[in-house]
């Protein structure tokens, strides 16, 4: 290797996304420059600022805000219930417990169907009132228009494709997308469409490796999977999955990196256990 080649590495290697020295925020040109780097890169959800500010300390570049709240954090059976309200709220939260990382907010179902002036109003609101650098929104072709408005408009824009959890009614569920030639090619066109229109990464979700593959290096934008294969430019996973905090059973692409809800649940059992006992509060505990 020359002084050149060795200078370019280390220049490199201080703007990766995760392990990089830089600390101010992640923006999307730097989401741009990775992919031409072919640096491959971590998203988590997060829901507030205690949680997020841990991600961000953790070097996490890209958190997402996502409507997966609903799920793991609202008790709701699906995303289609969350608000507008509700994402505006935490965004705000993982905006004020982050420094570095670029904060992503998902509209909400409903709140960008209509058409472009509903998803521009929208996603104009958590900018300016949540502070996110970023939103994210459900579906290719059908969505471009949206998309297309947002990014004029000076807000960069995250798609989402395949499986598309706002549309588990229409879906009968959570199905594998984009298997058979007809569905891949649909896939395909709804990825480069989401790129045509500005947005400066696209979310594959659970659909074949090989199609995952296929996409990603049929685009200049980066793909974020989750359940798409290990050939995606990045990767992103709901946090309370990844950490064990999930209970019951998981989707067969999450790997649980914890035992978090277990952790959690030995911690209280124990305080529980210590305060019926009179061990908690003891001497060190008390004022006087």
């Amino acid at each position: 290797m020359t002084h050149v080649e060795a200078a370019q590495k280390s220049s490199d290697s201080s703007k990766a996304l995760y392990g990089g020295t830089s600390t101010r925020r992640i923006t999307v040109r730097d989401i741009a420059a990775a992919k031409q780097r072919g640096e491959k890169w971590p998203m988590l959800t997060a829901y507030d600022a205690m949680t997020a500010s841990v991600f961000d300390d953790a070097g996490i570049p890209v958190l997402l805000v996502g409507d997966s709240m609903g799920n793991c954090h609202l008790g709701y059976d699906s995303t289609v219930p969350v608000t507008m309200d509700e994402i505006a709220i935490l965004s705000a939260a993982v905006v004020r417990g982050t420094k570095r990382a670029l904060v992503v907010a998902d509209l909400p179902f409903g709140s960008y169907q209509e058409g472009a002036t509903q998803a521009l109003r929208n996603a104009t609101r958590l900018m300016k009132d949540s502070g996110v650098g970023a939103v994210k929104l459900e579906g290719g072709e059908r969505s471009a228009h949206q998309i297309e408005l947002l990014v004029q408009s000076g807000i960069p824009v995250m798609a989402h494709v395949g499986l598309t959890p706002q549309s588990v009614n229409a879906f009968g569920g959570y199905p594998v997308q984009g298997r058979g030639e007809e569905a891949a090619q649909q896939l395909l066109r709804d990825a480069k469409a989401v790129q045509d229109a500005g947005a400066f990464a696209v979310v594959l979700e659970v659909v074949p490796a090989e199609l995952a593959a296929e996409v990603t290096t049929a685009l200049h934008i980066p793909t974020v999977g989750i359940g798409a294969g290990p050939e995606c430019d990045a990767q992103v996973l709901v946090w309370t999955d990844m950490a064990g905090m999930t209970g019951g059973r998981v989707p067969r692409f999450v790997k649980q990196y914890m035992r978090l809800r277990e952790a959690l649940g030995g911690a209280a059992r124990s305080f529980a256990d210590e305060v019926v006992g009179g061990v908690y509060p003891a001497a060190e505990h008390s004022f006087h």
